[in-house]
């Protein structure tokens, strides 16, 4: 025994003995796989060719409305005050027909219609793949954003971020691997949408404010003010030691372990995120091209960790919903394009001027979409709709100008080409390199995965 280490108790020995046993056969299996991953996030190649090695995803909380954004519907305007030829299964109360507020017009080589909120966007329609005819499991905030963010409504999942970080690593050990910006505050369900679940803590997405300009707010305790960077090493060497001796002591501990290795990130990070996190290092007609206000702020952000080697960017409109429109729809949908509208061209232009696109899948949409029949008593809003809504995908191996499913003549429920968040999300690990029904992990006795039990390529939006 080393001299550092307590004796042994006879529960300990029992223990360990027990399980020696079984690693002796296991070693041999597991060692060519220990020798060419060192470290959880170190950077690895997927089992397949990759079209991408990175994701952006706008989230639109609340539920943007398809027919008010890129789901046009004439019919609504021929039915105008009256009643849909159908029963509407709905949350609340609705009434009448309601038609969009905005007028839609074809934009691009594709002659796509785009809703004149999204002028900006709509100029480069011709680099996006819009899904029509995305489903929900239920009308809820709650388990919807759940579902989409983890592939799970109800039980503790990985969230998406988790899983690609846990099949790629991150290009950079002195950034988090996964970053989840909401300006305000946490979103509804907070951090569980960008979770690591079951899988090691290291692989959680990292929470930023980003309605904050001062380093020092955006990123708590980004520098040490007290202590230097020797003394903080030297400190921090010897917490290591100290829990690494406790952990020999014990069964292997997941939490420990991510403890452990977030520690060395929060230390590392000290050496570059200031510097990825501050925009005011570029250049004016980039400042310019975002705009001002946080959804341009956050958006050049995305773009400078991505180009830095973070995996996953997940940007949000806001805590709270800011896209659940149950009343004043046509202000508020106007409104929030109009904060958004700018930072997302400017970000799908700036990533194919650097040549970053081509390999960065982009994705934008909610939970669910809204109905096409006003909600009562006010009639100026609608209600929850996971029946059918749309989100579109741009970059690394998305074939642009295309239209991928449709709803009913009133906007109201997918008919044709169906998808679901797990086909949504066995499409953009297909792009990452990983076989959706092959990449699992082993937990509770059962190989899990991001799809659970199904899922399907959408291969008729790739390139």
């Amino acid at each position: 025994m080393p001299p550092t280490s307590p004796d042994l108790n006879r529960r300990q020995m029992l223990a360990r003995s027990a399980l020696g046993t079984g690693a002796l056969a296991l070693y041999p299996l597991l060692a060519e796989q220990a020798a060419a991953v060192t470290g959880p996030l170190e950077s690895r190649l997927p089992p397949r060719a990759a079209r991408a090695t990175r994701v952006i995803h706008l989230f639109m909380n609340g539920g943007p409305s398809q027919v008010d954004t890129f789901d046009p519907k004439p019919a609504l305007t021929r039915l105008a005050g009256q009643k849909l030829p159908y029963e509407l299964a709905t949350e609340r109360k609705t009434g009448a027909a309601f038609p969009s507020p905005y007028k839609f017009r074809r934009h691009g080589a594709s002659g796509i219609e785009v809703s004149e909120i999204f002028p900006r966007v709509a100029q480069l329609v011709d680099e996006l793949a819009v899904i029509r005819s995305m489903v929900a499991d239920v009308p809820n905030h709650e388990p919807s954003l759940l579902l989409m963010n983890c592939g799970e409504a109800r039980l503790v999942r990985p969230s998406v971020g988790s899983w690609v970080t846990y099949g790629l690593g991150t290009e950079n050990q002195n950034l988090p691997s996964f970053v989840a910006m909401c300006p305000g505050g946490y979103p509804i369900q907070a951090s569980q949408n960008w979770q690591s679940g079951f899988l090691p803590g290291i692989f959680q997405g990292t929470y930023v404010d980003s309605q904050h300009t001062d380093i020092e707010k955006l990123i708590e305790h980004i520098r040490n003010h007290n202590t230097s960077l020797l003394a903080q090493r030297r400190q921090l060497d010897l917490v290591w030691a100290l829990n690494r001796q406790h952990q020999s002591e014990r069964a292997e501990d997941p939490q420990l372990e991510a403890r452990l290795q977030s520690f060395e990130l929060a230390y590392r990070m000290q050496f570059e995120a200031a510097e990825a996190f501050d925009v005011s290092r570029e250049p004016q007609h980039i400042l310019d091209l975002y705009g001002p206000g946080v959804q341009g702020r956050q958006a050049l952000m995305a773009r400078r960790l991505v180009e830095r080697g973070v995996r996953f960017v997940q940007l949000w409109h806001g805590a709270g919903q800011p896209w659940d429109s149950h009343d004043a729809l046509e202000a508020n949908h106007r409104k929030l394009a109009g904060e958004c509208d700018q930072a997302i061209a400017a970000l799908l232009t700036d990533l194919k001027q650097r040549g970053l696109l081509a390999e960065t899948l982009v994705l934008w949409g909610g939970e669910f979409g809204r109905t096409p029949t006003a909600e009562l008593p006010s009639a100026s809003g609608r209600d929850h709709n996971h029946y059918g809504f749309t989100v579109w995908m741009a970059g690394g191996g998305i074939r642009g100008g295309t239209i991928y499913g449709a709803t009913d003549d009133f906007g109201y429920r997918a008919v044709t080409d169906k998808v679901h968040p797990h086909d949504l999300h066995a499409t953009m690990l297909h792009l990452l390199g990983f076989d959706h029904e092959k990449f699992t992990y082993r937990y509770a006795g059962r190989d899990f995965r991001l799809t659970d039990v199904s899922g399907r390529v959408i291969h008729e939006i790739l390139s």
